[in-house]
């Protein structure tokens, strides 16, 4: 089998690539990405020169190019995002071009190469903020709140047309929260993790009670080829590590496995809209296509603080540049940011 990845310089991307050469017999990858920001080939140097593995640089929005990196390809799972709920807030417009056009130009060209398998690669915030005791299953209604939610949700619903219409091969997986090794700093654990082992303030947003439900990486990998493998075509899969949380619990559970004070939290202001809670119902992959995860919460927080500590060059890189600019925007000035956000959306109504 050969499967084009796209954004598998990503964290999950990268992590499913390495997860598929080590579990899929015959199998050969090629890696479409177009390396902004959180897109990084060190995530991939250790198959770097492994012979079934290849790269290409490229926008999912580039028609020619993915119809050229698709060549020959027996599948496609589509990983390739603007994946920041923040960013999606501050800027809207390249997250709808990536995850909705991209996504239609990849149904395409998938399409016009007879492609036997499609996997898009969704999320549980599709579904919205649900009530204390809700937990989604694959009909559950989709009321995205963010513009990034919004974004998956209509790319989800692109997905289906493709399958009614053309009746085409696609699958789509809806996954909780992932954490673990290769995670781009911005996002919560790994920025808690690398904030807290320099002394820096640990922000956590609003009263941090928000609830997730946390995966590690490689369930989630361990899922999603179990799609690509054995789903039935058309349908939609949870993907969720079965474990709910406040987000304030996790911050807590991470300084007591670094050893570190909680002097370090620094509540600051709420992300706009901000939904309260995420949880998942998986019944549905665990019945049909017998997954379970297999990493506990606990014993995944803890290997991924070793990861981050024992790759301090790989951190130091993806701090630099961007991430300095973004981080000072958006978390040192974080007010001021917000208060933009907010007179924007008051001369826009007027």
């Amino acid at each position: 089998m050969k499967i084009l990845v796209t954004g598998g310089a990503g964290f999950i991307g990268s992590n499913f690539i390495r997860y598929a050469l080590e579990n899929v017999a015959n199998c050969a990858v090629v890696n479409y990405d177009k390396l902004t920001y959180s897109g990084n080939l060190a995530n991939l140097a250790s198959i770097a020169e492994d012979p079934r593995y290849s790269f290409v640089r490229g926008d999912v929005c580039d028609a020619d190019a993915v119809q050229a990196a698709m060549g020959d390809c027996d599948a496609v799972v589509h990983f390739a995002a603007e994946s920041h709920v923040d960013r999606s807030i501050y800027e809207p417009a390249p997250v709808i071009q990536t995850n909705v056009t991209g996504t239609f130009v990849l149904l395409e060209a998938a399409r016009k190469l007879s492609v036997s398998r499609f996997v898009h690669i969704s999320t549980d915030e599709v579904y919205g903020d649900l009530l204390p005791g809700m937990f989604a299953d694959e009909n559950f209604p989709l009321q995205p709140s963010s513009p990034y939610s919004a974004s998956k949700a209509s790319a989800d619903l692109l997905v289906r047309s493709y399958v009614r219409t053309y009746r085409f091969p696609a699958l789509i997986t809806r996954s909780s929260n992932n954490y673990g090794p290769h995670q781009f700093p911005e996002k919560f654990v790994p920025l808690m993790i690398t904030n807290a082992s320099l002394d820096m303030a640990l922000p956590v947003y609003g009263d941090g009670k928000q609830q997730r439900d946390w995966l590690h990486v490689e369930d989630n990998c361990c899922g999603i080829l179990a799609v690509l493998l054995k789903g039935r075509i058309g349908e939609t899969y949870n993907i969720g590590g079965s474990k709910v949380e406040e987000n304030l619990t996790i911050v807590r559970q991470l300084l007591r496995l670094i050893d570190k004070p909680e002097t370090l939290l620094s509540y600051v202001q709420d992300r706009p809209g901000h939904d309260r809670r995420y949880a998942l119902n998986c019944h549905k992959i665990q019945n049909e296509l017998g997954w379970q995860p297999k990493i506990g919460l606990e014993a995944g927080l803890r290997q991924t603080i070793d990861w981050y500590k024992q790759n301090k060059r790989w951190l130091d890189d993806v701090r630099a540049g961007e991430y300095r600019s973004y981080y000072a925007k958006y978390y040192e000035n974080r007010d001021v940011s917000l208060h933009a956000i907010a007179g924007s959306a008051v001369k826009s109504s007027i």
